[in-house]
């Protein structure tokens, strides 16, 4: 993998979950840019929805492991009580320091990492949630170079999340869901 290759996060929280399960039911199986979502989920309550998900989706779609190779046409979902960085050689690692705003995996956490090793080439996007993560984090992102796409605050289950990266100026685009599927899908022509 170089340099040129491109990044697409996910990132959400309470409300959000939904949003990104139909975004990815509708992206093709010829989408090459690796996807990473980072969704608050308990690790008190086991869950192996990527198993479930894998039979009704076009994408590979997986939990991702530590140190595994990240790879175009793929989809890996951080697992719960774990946060998600990737390395400068284009790993995964998975990491259970401390909760960043109550959450592990944290959005900000994967989301700068991501902004360190993918610079220009990252593009996120920040979907409902109840707190503040991944505002700074999309900051980091824009702050990069990268590409940083909120929810519309009117289209999000739970406002607080995509406005607080909105009071921070961390977004070029405020779209509604219908206007991300749209950019997501201009995506794929890109590659």
């Amino acid at each position: 993998m170089n340099k040129g290759n491109k990044i697409l996060l996910l990132g959400g929280s309470a409300g959000g979950f939904g949003v990104i399960l139909n975004l990815l039911k509708s992206i093709p199986k010829t989408f090459q840019i690796p996807i990473l979502v980072i969704v608050h989920r308990n690790p008190k309550f086991e869950s192996n929805f990527e198993q479930v998900l894998k039979k009704n989706y076009a994408l590979q779609i997986k939990s991702a492991e530590d140190k595994e190779q990240i790879q175009g046409g793929k989809v890996y979902f951080a697992p719960p009580g774990y946060h998600l960085l990737i390395e400068p050689d284009f790993k995964l690692a998975l990491d259970n320091s401390e909760p960043v705003q109550f959450s592990r995996p944290s959005i900000d956490v994967t989301f700068e990492s991501a902004s360190e090793v993918y610079k220009e080439n990252c593009i996120a996007i920040l979907f409902s949630g109840a707190n503040q993560d991944g505002a700074k984090g999309l900051l980091a992102i824009k702050n990069s170079g990268g590409i940083c796409i909120v929810q519309h605050p009117d289209a999000a289950e739970v406002p607080t999340m995509p406005q607080a990266a909105i009071d921070l100026h961390a977004q070029h685009h405020i779209y509604t869901t219908e206007e991300i599927a749209k950019y997501i899908d201009q995506l794929n022509g890109l590659v």
